[in-house]
């Protein structure tokens, strides 16, 4: 009675435990017997074998159902935890990158991707940061954001850290200066639009209190929080971008049509268009439900 109870069960083990589409990854299967012994040195065998690297990549593959019946089977003192399976973080590649915004590819230059993992998107509250981005995103009628990003450097120092209180007190020498330098090829025109719109930013602090205050204004102070799920659904501009635009132009401001506002818009933090898979969103959005600053 107890051989044909073993048999049962051995034979129910084979049927759970090994199903058909195990074949091709364990050629083995466990054969019916008047005893438990063919079981235990199946047993013994993966015991025996357990530190060759050609079978431990094959119980990678096994599923749960197997990985149990193996500690079944085990003595005591041999069986093994099973393995615990950490799942990568939702916006974690296998690779072990961060999942970035399609757009951001690997060809892409490193300080292309620093600006989209560090700056873009964050909300920027300081009026030199502000002033800075509204010049870099200006910048892109001429170049895109790699061959600005390059220049970040040596802008900053030709336009005193993009502080606008410095940069409206420029006058023709310095601005000649800049324009004749090789490493930015700027033309003159382009030098002193940078000089005009820092004129103009001065102009909204006397009555704003900072520039700041006003630009953030047209969000009511919170970052638009969109949910992006392809570059395609990334809009150009919006009305809040044309109405922001045609403000800053009746003010003076040169080269701010409602494409650069957006622009302008999306790198200051005004609006958060990653896409919702890229790790940044998530941290942009926590960024955006801090209480606004007024600097």
């Amino acid at each position: 009675m107890e051989k044909k109870t073993s048999s049962q069960e051995s034979r129910k083990l084979s049927q759970i435990f090994f199903p058909k589409q195990l074949n091709k990854v364990y050629p083995i299967r466990l054969h019916r017997s008047s005893s438990t012994s063919s079981i235990s040195s199946l047993s013994s065998s993966f015991s025996q074998n357990s530190d060759d690297s050609s079978l431990t990549d094959s119980l990678n593959l096994a599923d749960d159902n197997f990985q149990f019946a193996l500690n079944l089977i085990s003595p005591r003192d041999q069986r093994r935890e099973p393995a615990v399976t950490i799942t990568n973080a939702p916006h974690q590649q296998q690779t072990g990158e961060f999942r970035r915004c399609n757009w951001i590819t690997k060809n892409c230059d490193k300080a292309y991707i620093e600006f989209h993992d560090e700056c873009w998107g964050v909300p920027a509250y300081d009026d030199k940061k502000l002033f800075e981005l509204l010049t870099l995103s200006g910048l892109l009628i001429d170049y895109n954001w790699t061959e600005i990003l390059k220049r970040k450097k040596i802008l900053r120092q030709v336009f005193g850290g993009f502080d606008p209180t410095i940069v409206a007190k420029m006058e023709e020498k310095e601005i000649m200066e800049i324009a004749s330098n090789k490493e930015i090829l700027l033309p003159d025109c382009r030098v002193r639009c940078i000089v005009d719109n820092a004129k103009c930013i001065m102009t909204i602090v006397r009555e704003c209190g900072s520039f700041s205050c006003y630009i953030w204004g047209y969000v009511n102070h919170k970052p638009v929080i969109n949910r992006f799920k392809f570059p395609r659904d990334v809009p150009l501009r919006t009305s809040k971008a044309d109405t922001i635009s045609k403000d800053l132009i009746k003010r003076g401001f040169q080269f701010l049509g409602p494409v650069i506002v957006y622009s302008f818009m999306q790198a200051a933090g005004l609006t958060i268009d990653h896409l919702v898979d890229c790790h940044r969103h998530s941290e942009c959005v926590r960024l955006a439900q801090r209480p606004w600053r007024h600097l």
